[in-house]
Parts: structure tokens; sequence; C-alpha cells
């Protein structure tokens, strides 16, 4: 048998489709495959789906936990079929190659049994187009803010500011690690019937009960700072922007901070004090950002330690890093990750958070108004009492929860540490 019938063979094993049927997007077996990955990957608790094109095969991988893992390889015969089939259920333009595209998928008007959406984004490369899909299960709720990760330390001081009357609150971070998730759960908390609170989000990720949520509409003209401007005539008293993407945005929601509103926004930065330095540069006035901001919680993601984890003594590197945690105490032993069938032998299962917490205090505004550097910035909020995520990530290492190499690929090491 010639390597070509091997491989043809292979496929419709996996019912996938062959011959004429894979370059017709409305073709059954297109249709069936393209509801496979959606639903496998769903199933599998996927958070993103990636179809990557190569010279010969399309490769398919999901997002689990939020390491990628390989799921399939297709016949770069079915890749434009698969692409226009996504395209047309996202109500993209599928004669449009050449640009990238954003759109959405509600998923349960093809499959009922599925209440979920998926965000869909384009990206034209050099084998043919690349799909990434965002996963947001409809039908989850909100977890309580107790089951994000957060230390008891850093849990009490967050507290607080959820409860001040006004002011700035940032949420940092890479894509994926959270952050939206977090300003969810404060929401949840501080949300009663004598409050009011609006949201702008791209795209509405949880229905949140008595909160009004708007889905921002950039084709329209729809986009955070409109949203924002609309929010400031309804009489909110909290306020959520999805992103500050840009100075008009970020000028609008410091101004709605300074004028007696609680807001909570997200910015992508490496870690709590560079935003300070970010919102700066973006235009925004240090004497404004030092009055109305009341704190910025950078954070990330970290996989948790499956139960089949094994116990080990700390290598003296190992006892060294752990050393440098804002819980000094020695550890005499640490656990590690061994894998099971339940973990699909990783070792790993489900994921926390980590979070470094930065409160303005007096020391802190006079630094900002001085225009200081994100370095000092940092030392002055390490001297007040802040943990950074290194930090929070050892003690998570040292309670048991995750392993120290998943700790040290996730959070570097503070320079400043002693």
């Amino acid at each position: 048998m010639s390597q070509s019938d091997k491989t043809e063979t292979k496929d419709n094993d996996l019912g996938l489709p062959t011959g004429a049927e894979a370059e017709d997007e409305n073709a059954g077996p297109i249709i069936k495959l393209c509801n496979r990955l959606i639903e496998d990957a769903y199933t599998q608790g996927a958070s993103d789906i990636h179809i990557e094109p190569g010279e010969d095969t399309v490769l398919v991988r999901y997002r689990i936990d939020g390491v990628m893992k390989e799921q399939m390889q297709l016949p770069k015969t079915s890749h434009r079929a698969l692409i226009s089939r996504i395209k047309i259920m996202s109500e993209l333009n599928i004669a449009e190659r050449r640009l990238p595209q954003d759109g959405r998928i509600l998923y349960k008007k093809f499959n009922p049994k599925f209440d979920l959406d998926l965000r869909i984004s384009t990206a034209p490369m050099n084998y043919g187009e690349r799909i990434c899909a965002r996963l947001l299960d409809k039908t989850k709720t909100c977890p309580p803010l107790d089951k994000l990760g957060f230390s008891e330390y850093n849990m009490k001081l967050y507290r607080e500011v959820l409860h001040a009357p006004y002011g700035l609150v940032l949420h940092t971070g890479p894509t994926g690690c959270g952050k939206t998730m977090t300003i969810y759960a404060a929401l949840n908390e501080i949300n009663s019937p004598e409050v009011t609170i609006f949201t702008a989000e791209d795209p509405i990720e949880y229905t949140l009960p008595g909160v009004s949520q708007m889905q921002m509409m950039k084709q329209l003209g729809l986009t955070f700072a409109s949203a924002l401007r609309c929010f400031l005539r309804q009489d909110p008293d909290i306020i959520m922007v999805g992103e500050i993407r840009d100075t008009e945005t970020a000028e609008i929601a410091v101004e709605a901070a300074l004028t007696g509103h609680l807001l909570f926004s997200t910015l992508h930065t490496s870690n709590a004090p560079t935003t300070v330095t970010r919102l700066t540069e973006m235009g925004i006035e240090t004497f404004r950002l030092s009055t109305c901001l009341l704190a910025v919680c950078a954070q990330r993601m970290l996989r948790r330690l499956c139960s089949c984890r094994q116990t080990g003594a700390p290598r003296e590197d190992e006892a060294r890093l752990l050393g440098r945690a804002k819980d000094a105490a020695p550890v005499k032993q640490i656990l590690r990750p061994a894998g099971c069938p339940r973990c699909g032998g990783s070792g790993y299962k489900g994921r926390t958070g980590i979070h470094e917490l930065l409160r303005n205090t007096d020391e802190l505004r006079t630094l900002i108004n001085k225009g200081a550097t994100a370095e000092s910035l940092k030392s002055a909020a390490r001297k007040g009492g802040m943990r950074t995520l290194f930090e929070d990530s050892m003690e998570k290492v040292k309670a048991g929860i995750t392993s120290l190499p998943e700790a040290l690929g996730t959070a570097r090491p503070d320079d400043t540490a002693e």
C-alpha cells in the first residue's frame, strides 16, 4: 500500500472529509468535522482552538489548562472549506482571505445541547488562513472571589478596595490570565439593589444578574470610549470597561473615577508598577492618576497539581528559591507532578491564580506625581506590603498547590528580592 493510500485510510477511519467533499464548506463531512472540533474542545475543557495550516497538512491544537495540545492533523485539501465553514458560522466574509477578521459564533444555533459562544479571529499566513477560536461556556457560573486563588493576605486587601466609594481599579496581565473573571467575581460580590452597575465588554463572557451589560460593536462605532460617555449619562455607581486600549478611553476612565464612580478595567502590562508608567505614557497627567488610582492587580494563571502528585524533599537550589517567598520558613517536603489518566499524563489538572496587588498610598502618590520609574514604584510598594507575582507563586508551591517548575515558568524571580 502506498503512503497516500495509508493517509487516506487513516483519514477515513477518523471520519475526515476526502475527495470533492473536502473542498465544499456546505458538504456534510465538513459540517460534521467543524462541529466535532468545537464539541471535542468543549468536552476536554479547552479554552481555545487553533487551526494552523502548513505546507501539506492542517494542524489542530487545543489549549487546555493554559498549555497547547496537538489534537489532530487534517489533509490540506480540507483547509479552505473548513475555514469557510467557520466564517459562515461566525458571519464573516468568506471571500476575504487577505485581511484579518473577527467574529462570533453562537453555537447554540447549530447544536442546542451546547450553550457555547466562540470568539473567532482569522489571520492570513503564508500557507493560508489561521484561526483561533476562544470558547466561552455560557452554562458556567462566575466563581466567588475566594475560589480564584487569592492568598488570605491579598484577599483582605482586595476586599477593602472593593468597598471604596470611588476610584480606579485595574487588572493587568496577558490574554487568558483571568482578568475579566476576577472583575466579574468582584462585581458579583459588591452587587446589590442599592447600586447601579454598567459594563462595556467585547465580548460579554458571562451574564451577571442585576448588572447592565453592553456588547461593543466597532463596526457601528460603539467602542469602549463611546460606551463610557453613554454610561456617565446613565447615573451609574460602578462601571466596568473591558479594556483600556487607547488614550481616549483612558482619559474618560480617569475622569469617571475622579467624579465619584468606582471603575474597573484591564490593561496589558507585565506587572502592577509598570501599569502606572504605561498610563502616563498614554498621556494621563500624573496628578490626576495619583488621585484616582485605588489599586492595580497583576495576575497570572498556574496549573494545579493533579491528585496523583508525588512528595519529595527539595533540592538545595529549590530550597533557596522557596526561601525568597514572603514567608521564608523552610519546607521539608514539596510536591511534584506524576501523571495519570485523569490528567492525561501531564501531572496537572485545573488552574489557579497568582496575584500582585499594588494599593495606592501617600508615598506612592508622591512618587507618581514626580514621574518615578517603575522600579522606584515597585520598591516603595514592596516596602508597603505588596507581594510580587513570584513571591505569591512560591507560596503556592509551599502550600502544595503547584510545582516549582510550573511557578518558575509563569513568574520570574524578582531582581530586587533578597
